[in-house]
């Protein structure tokens, strides 16, 4: 092989408009609004908050046309065709459950529940619905995914054994930011652990044996978390952090040669593919333009709408409870511990 394939990720500005409205009014909802709306033909039409003003004022500042105080407000929208799910980790079951029992397909921002039984609840609502619903973990539509995936299925790494994968960041203790709230389900396994954990499983399946270890944060939500996942392939070691930035690599490892994934690996970024044994490296290179790739996943959206599926292949639902029900045992190792358990 002279070059890494090419991604087959379709052109977004292909895929078919649809009207998104967005309960949340957040870092995330404001660049997901961003990207969509410079590289697709999706529009936003609606975005909802339990406080009205914050609705109306983020509206105002995202050009979109209506604002609501209420979430119930928006999916009961005629003109909302998708709703797009960016509130806190805690609101999403019932946020989700509030758009598909209006009728709404639904984008739920990851985790898609704080754990598998939540997730497993949102999935088998949109089953009974015959509705749309996937998981927001944008790092599996990105076109250097696809390279990956396409890479994992044509044999070149040989025997896959091994994967490593680090996500962490340095979050100030005095910052007030949500991820060091308790009540909130606070802790870096959700947010940044999600990754490290969903690209073992991709690649190895569900672990038979799950060890962790983890570290307590002045805040008083987990802070750190070191995991090795087993199954009868191989081994995963993953690992996620509040307390530093670490490199935020991933390395996928085989018998026939070496996937490595420069940090922060789950963004878009390079491909690289080593040899066993050495030999000259083959690179897929890739803008690293951070999370102005979240467009790739609402493309992905409507066109799974338009063609009238009820799941993405690249994110089913099952993949999504597979990883917060390892993401569960890693828990009940470490003594974590989320609201209303």
């Amino acid at each position: 092989m002279s070059a890494l394939p090419a991604p087959r990720t379709p052109d977004p500005m292909s895929a078919p408009a649809l009207n998104w409205g967005v309960l949340g009014t957040g870092w995330i909802a404001e660049r997901f609004i961003g990207s969509g709306r410079r590289h697709t033909r999706q529009r936003f039409t609606a975005v909802a908050s339990r406080d009205a003003a914050r609705a109306e004022e983020f509206a105002v500042r995202h050009g979109v046309t209506r604002a609501y105080g209420s979430y119930e407000e928006l999916v009961a929208d005629d003109e909302v065709d998708v709703v797009y799910v960016a509130t806190e980790h805690t609101a999403h079951l019932g946020c989700a459950r509030l758009a598909l029992e209006a009728g709404k397909h639904v984008l739920v921002e990851k985790p898609l529940g704080i754990d598998a039984a939540q997730a497993a609840e949102i999935a088998q609502l949109a089953a009974e619905r015959g509705l749309f619903c996937a998981e927001a973990l944008w790092t599996f539509f990105l076109p250097r995914f696809d390279v990956v995936r396409q890479v994992l299925d044509s044999g070149l790494l040989g025997e896959v054994r091994s994967v490593l994968a680090d996500l962490g960041e340095y979050f100030d203790p005095d910052g007030g930011h949500r991820i060091l709230r308790a009540d909130l389900a606070g802790g870096p396994l959700l947010d940044l652990g999600t990754y490290p954990v969903s690209l073992a499983t991709w690649v190895l399946g569900a672990p038979d044996s799950v060890q962790a270890s983890g570290a307590a944060h002045p805040a008083g939500v987990n802070g750190q978390v070191g995991a090795v996942l087993s199954t009868e392939r191989g081994q995963a070691v993953v690992h996620t952090t509040l307390f530093s930035d670490t490199p935020a690599t991933a390395v996928i490892a085989g018998s026939r040669g070496t996937l490595h994934l420069p940090g922060p690996f789950s963004h878009p970024g390079d491909v690289v593919f080593t040899p066993a044994g050495g030999g000259t490296p083959l690179t897929y290179p890739e803008p690293r333009i951070g999370h102005d790739g979240l467009h790739f996943e609402a493309a992905e959206v409507a066109r799974c709408i338009k063609d009238g599926l009820v799941e993405t292949p690249l994110r089913p639902l099952a993949d999504s409870v597979t990883t917060l029900r390892i993401m569960d045992e890693i828990r009940h190792r470490c003594g974590i511990v989320f609201p209303g358990e």
